[in-house]
């Protein structure tokens, strides 16, 4: 029985890379585009959507709540490759998990694993407001985070645990690796310089580990 549904799972993923792209993954990529054109189009002309729809920290008083889900249809407008890879992710591997779980809950995993990606996102910053001095504090209150990594993280981590053994080639490294050892790997790689905190590191780390985190919360909760 474990044999025909890893077959049947096979199938879904071979089918998915070679078939049409689903809506929801479809759409998702369309409205990520679109913003990151807009966003590139209204700095040149004085207006940036990031002041107003990128996650700022609670206690500035530019956050609004709207911003956990606005956040993550954003990106760097001044980094084409920023939207590029994420949406290339959301391609490869968001896919094959509409295939496998449906239109919803597809949608409904996307926009959890990116809404706790922004909430580990915040308590992280408040963590380190506790013993920040006074012009790292100014910074740490002042920072806005855009892009749809975490929900991103998340799309990773279900891809790896739905397809621990599948082979992925990664550029550049030049064999194959298991998807079980790739997410492992980046989640380690995403933990080290989140807790070294390079100056000058203007990756949101523990968002991205936050995306995974809640990606294993759902994928428990649901199986």
């Amino acid at each position: 029985m474990r044999l025909n549904k890893d077959s049947k799972k096979m199938n879904v993923i071979k089918n998915s890379f070679a078939g049409a792209i689903p809506p929801v993954t479809k759409n998702l990529i369309i409205i990520n585009v679109i913003a990151w054109l807009a966003q590139v189009v209204m700095i040149r002309n004085g207006m940036d959507l990031t002041q107003y729809l990128g996650l700022h920290y609670i206690g500035s008083e530019n956050f609004r709540i709207y911003q956990f889900v606005t956040y993550m249809f954003l990106h760097d407008p001044n980094s084409f490759g920023h939207v590029f890879f994420n949406m290339f992710a959301v391609f490869m591997f968001g896919r094959t998990l509409e295939q496998i779980w449906g239109q919803k809950r597809f949608l409904l995993y996307y926009f959890v694993t990116g809404i706790g990606a922004a909430l580990v996102q915040l308590i992280v910053i408040y963590i380190r407001l506790q013993t920040a001095l006074p012009q790292d504090a100014y910074m740490l209150l002042n920072t806005v985070t855009v892009g749809a990594s975490g929900a991103v993280f998340g799309v990773l981590l279900a891809f790896g645990m739905l397809f621990p053994n599948a082979e992925l080639f990664i550029i550049p490294i030049p064999f194959p690796i298991k998807a079980k050892w790739f997410v492992i790997g980046y989640g380690v790689f995403e933990l080290f310089f989140g807790i070294r905190n390079y100056a000058g590191d203007n990756v949101a780390h523990f968002a991205h580990l936050g995306g995974m985190l809640f990606g294993f919360i759902l994928h428990h909760l649901e199986s």
